[in-house]
């Protein structure tokens, strides 16, 4: 049975990202996309690559009764707009902030609080690594940051097999490409400015951490780097673990983790020139990279993780969820592998 899926905010970069996943999606297909900038407008207009869909932005306030809607608003938007987007859907994916934190808490410590706090506690992560049971039958999902994503993805089996235990403070350094900025564009983002940098844009305090800490227990030190590339996030992760680990207990702890999982790979320290994940590995794919290398000196573990930040950040993260909220093959619509030799991402 093929369902309706719509997009609001449809004419951003995750909106795009979305109604390509949708429109190559064996059970959904994309109904309508919301846009206020470009209503009327084909959707091909502002995503070229979708020019053979036949379907034209309409106005956020129309919203047409489907299946499934994605939403992929700036933060605030979907806490009050909510009950209009539950009232079109009976599954809603929310890609914004509003709804991915536990409780009205963190929105206080590093939001502006939030609208609609007794939501929060129906709300479901989407990231089907850490909340895969939860997700069945789900009515409201709220997508990670890619930041927080890529952070998790790497970290998560440390935590769930005892190698660390919360007490601990990691040093996370994240480094980005331009699309995590969106199209809307900034001074800072202009091709002269960002060409060729590794400039740090959020030294500390980055909202991602809230959700770190929230779903791993974990305590940590983030900063943010932004970097000449389009797609993508790496997380490099410094641990130090309160009793020395060995190699073999670090593939244990991973390959028990991810063995079944159908979007996580391992790349640690093989032969060639991929030994350790990054993002052009995974450029347009769903998958998640991982790895490790253990310092011997003082028992350091480096976890390193590279996501596409617009497919397992985002889009790509939604569509798993939403495959899995509705009972669809998991991997639906997400098989794509990547390329390779490819450009910069």
């Amino acid at each position: 049975m093929t369902r309706t899926a719509g997009v609001v905010g449809g004419s951003g970069f995750t909106g795009g990202e979305l109604l390509r996943l949708l429109d190559g999606h064996p059970e959904f297909e994309p109904v309508q996309a919301t846009s206020r900038s470009y209503t009327n407008k084909t959707v091909g207009n502002v995503h070229p690559n979708l020019r053979h869909l036949d379907l034209r932005f309409s106005d956020p306030e129309d919203l047409e009764s489907v299946d499934v809607l994605f939403t992929a608003t700036p933060h605030g938007v979907s806490m009050g707009q909510i009950d209009e987007f539950r009232d079109a859907a009976d599954t809603v994916v929310d890609l914004s902030a509003d709804f991915r934190l536990p409780s009205e808490d963190y929105y206080d410590d590093w939001y502006d609080g939030h609208e609609r706090p007794e939501l929060l506690a129906e709300a479901e992560y989407a990231l089907p690594e850490l909340n895969r049971e939860n997700l069945a039958g789900a009515d409201l999902i709220a997508a990670g940051g890619c930041n927080a994503t890529a952070t998790i993805c790497g970290l998560l089996p440390l935590y769930e097999h005892g190698v660390l235990s919360g007490d601990e403070r990691l040093v996370v350094d994240v480094k980005v490409g331009s699309s995590e900025g969106g199209a809307t564009g900034s001074k800072a983002s202009h091709h002269a400015e960002r060409s060729g940098i590794v400039r740090p844009y959020a030294p500390t305090g980055h909202r991602h951490e809230a959700e770190i800490e929230a779903y791993l227990g974990a305590s940590v030190s983030f900063t943010v780097h932004a970097v000449d590339m389009i797609r993508g996030a790496s997380a490099t992760i410094h641990a130090f673990p309160g009793e020395r680990v060995t190699k073999g207990d670090l593939w244990g702890a991973y390959r028990e983790q991810y063995d079944d999982e159908p979007f996580v790979r391992m790349a640690s320290g093989g032969g060639d020139v991929y030994r350790y994940p990054e993002p052009k590995s995974v450029a347009g794919s769903n998958f998640a990279e991982v790895g490790f290398e253990l310092d011997p000196r003082n028992g350091r573990i480096v976890v390193f993780s590279a996501i596409d930040n617009m497919m397992k950040g985002s889009a790509g993260q939604a569509v798993h969820a939403a495959n899995l909220a509705l009972g669809l093959e998991e991997t639906a619509g997400l098989e794509f592998t990547g390329f390779h030799p490819v450009g910069a991402p």
